[in-house]
C-alpha cells in the first residue's frame, strides 16, 4: 500500500520529549520530511505537515527513521497542512492524532478534499467540525499562537499555502514545498520572521512500478532556496525535506555559500530528524 505507516523506529520517545518540554518561549522539533512540531511556553502544541509514511516504493522510498507512532501523541491543539500531497496530507499519520486529541485540522480546500475522499472522519470517528478550510488572507487563533495564512508558489501542488505563526516570543514561518514567488515577497514585506523552514531538494531519477525511470526535480535548489529565504527576510533558515526520498536527497550545508551575499537569512541552521531548536 502506498504511503503506509510502517511503524515507528523510535517508539514513544519523541512524543514524550515534546510533552515533557517546558519552553521559555517557543520550541520547534523537526520531524524529517517537511514536518514540524511547535510548542509554546503555555503548552500550546501544533503540528505542521507531519508525515510518518514509508513512501510509495519503488518510486519514493523513505530514507530517515519514522520518528513516532501517531497513536502516542496525547497533546495537540491543532494540525496544519500546507498542500494536498501525500507526504503533507497523510491519513495514517494525521487522522489518529485528530481522533485521539480532538484537535482541529486546518488546510486548504484541495487538502481537505483528500481527507474527505480517504474517509478519515468515518474510519477514525473524527467529528466533521474538526476540519476547517483556510485560504490566503485567513487568520487562525490557536492558544498563544496567531496563525496567518499566506500564498505559496508550488508548481507541483494544486492549492498550496504557507503559514506565519506569531507568538510573543517571535515569529515562525512554514513555506511548505514552495519556491520563490510573490507570496514570499508579501510575507517579507508584512512580517518580521525570526525562524523559517523551506523545502530544499535536488534532481534525480525515480523508478515506477513498471521499472520505468523518469527524471524529476523537487523543491528548491541552493539558489532558489537562498532567493526564497531572502524574499521572506527570515533571520534564521532551516532547510527541510532534503532528507526523505532516495535519489533526491541533498546536503543542506551546501546552502550556506549561496546565502552569503543576501541580507537575510543571517544564519542557516541545519536540523536532523528529531532535533529541537528555539524560536
Amino acid at each position: 500500500m502506498a504511503h503506509e505507516f510502517p511503524g515507528s523506529d523510535w517508539g514513544d520517545w519523541l512524543p514524550r520529549a515534546v510533552a515533557d518540554a517546558d519552553p521559555a518561549g517557543v520550541d520547534v522539533w523537526y520531524l524529517g520530511c517537511n514536518g514540524v512540531i511547535l510548542k509554546a511556553s503555555d503548552g500550546t502544541t501544533v503540528f505542521v505537515d507531519p508525515y510518518c509514511g514509508a513512501g510509495d516504493p519503488p518510486r519514493t522510498r523513505r530514507m530517515v527513521p519514522v520518528p513516532f507512532d501517531p497513536d502516542d501523541v496525547a497533546a495537540c491543539d491543532a494540525v496544519f497542512a500546507t498542500h494536498e500531497h501525500s507526504d503533507h496530507v497523510h491519513g495514517p499519520t494525521q487522522a489518529p492524532i485528530l481522533e485521539n486529541t480532538d484537535a482541529p485540522y486546518y488546510a486548504p480546500d484541495d487538502s481537505l478534499a483528500v481527507a474527505d475522499a480517504e474517509g478519515w472522519a468515518d474510519e477514525h470517528g473524527i467529528d466533521g467540525k474538526q476540519f476547517h478550510e483556510v485560504t490566503e488572507g485567513d487568520t487562525v487563533e490557536v492558544g498563544s499562537f496567531t496563525v496567518r495564512v499566506e500564498a505559496a508558489n508550488d508548481p507541483d501542488a494544486t492549492h498550496p499555502v504557507s503559514y506565519v505563526f506569531e507568538h510573543e516570543a517571535g515569529t515562525f514561518f512554514h513555506g511548505g514545498d514552495a519556491r520563490p514567488g510573490e507570496g514570499f515577497v508579501r510575507v517579507g514585506e508584512t512580517y518580521d520572521i525570526d525562524l523559517g523552514v523551506l523545502a530544499f531538494g535536488s534532481s534525480g531519477y525515480l523508478t515506477d512500478a513498471d521499472g520505468e525511470r523518469a527524471f524529476k526535480t523537487w523543491y528548491s535548489d541552493e539558489n532558489e532556496l537562498a532567493e526564497a529565504a531572502a524574499q521572506v527576510g527570515m533571520d534564521r533558515l532551516v532547510p527541510t525535506h532534503w532528507d526523505i526520498w532516495k535519489n533526491l536527497t541533498a546536503d543542506p550545508a551546501a546552502v550556506r555559500p549561496h546565502v552569503r551575499s543576501f541580507d537575510a537569512p543571517r544564519t542557516v541552521e541545519i536540523l536532523e530528524i528529531g532535533d529541537r531548536t528555539s524560536l
